[in-house]
């Protein structure tokens, strides 16, 4: 049964880390029903870090010449990630000392901020796609769309969801948006996961096969790359508020099994 949980689980988190649905979301959500049927993971921490490694090896693959660019001529962009990632690493880290991990693996907040994931969505759709490019963007502004990306630590809140809509409110393009959101994640997902680590070091490692590991890390990188193209093409498209009829059925159901049942 491990195996098919860390297989689903890969799935669920490639496709949700990039598609602007809450990976976090629906990685509670998923754990919720795995412990209703009585088959708890017994190692989450493990797992998570694996399949956050996964997803940042998609961004990076996804994004290499994009990166490299900005490494060798376009470092203004470098500062503006540096300064968009301050939110996350000071709001974020709060926002977890002052939650018990009881209410950020909580399936009820979780349906909440779905519906709140939604609702951005939608009003993305009242925007159409700005002129400017992520180099052109003010600190401010980059600090901003930070903002967003620190909000992303409740589950259902989706960290793409939140910092492409935010780029598009600030005038980039759709695809500029993208690329900054994403960028943007390179330095959020490496902290979380690194952080992740150490706890994992402290508790004195993984009891995990290590077999079922690197398929988790395999399959969540696989998928991403595919969900990552899935949604640069339908933003180009300016069909981002799509998404939201998939949170909000989702957010009302979470609620009716967790607050009715």
């Amino acid at each position: 049964m491990l195996w098919l949980e860390v297989f689903l689980l890969a799935i669920i988190q490639g496709i949700t880390e990039f598609l602007p649905i809450s990976s976090s979301g629906h990685t509670v959500v998923g754990e919720a029903i795995f412990a209703q049927f009585g088959h708890s993971l017994p190692e989450k921490l493990t797992l998570h870090v694996v399949l956050h490694l996964g997803t940042l090896a998609a961004i990076l693959v996804f994004y290499w010449r994009r990166i490299w660019q900005i490494l060798r001529a376009d470092r203004r962009v470098i500062l503006l990630l540096l300064v968009g990632s301050i939110p996350a690493g000071i709001i974020g880290v709060s926002i977890k000392k002052l939650m018990c991990e009881e209410v950020l693996g909580d399936p009820v907040v979780t349906g909440f901020m779905f519906l709140v994931t939604g609702g951005l969505l939608l009003w993305s759709a009242k925007h159409e796609s700005g002129k400017m490019t992520c180099r052109e963007l003010s600190y401010g502004q980059a600090f901003s769309i930070g903002v967003f990306q620190a909000f992303a630590i409740l589950p259902g809140v989706s960290r793409s969801g939140a910092t492409i809509v935010a780029g598009l409110g600030h005038g980039l393009r759709r695809d500029e948006a993208a690329t900054f959101s994403f960028l943007l994640a390179i330095p959020a997902i490496g902290g979380a996961g690194l952080l992740q680590a150490v706890d994992l070091l402290g508790k004195g490692g993984s009891e995990t096969p290590l077999a079922a590991l690197l398929l988790g890390c395999l399959v969540s990188f696989l998928v991403g790359l595919a969900a990552l193209a899935w949604l640069i093409r339908w933003l180009q498209q300016g069909r981002l508020h799509l998404f939201a009829w998939w949170v909000f059925p989702l957010g009302i159901a979470v609620l009716a099994w967790q607050l009715l049942s």
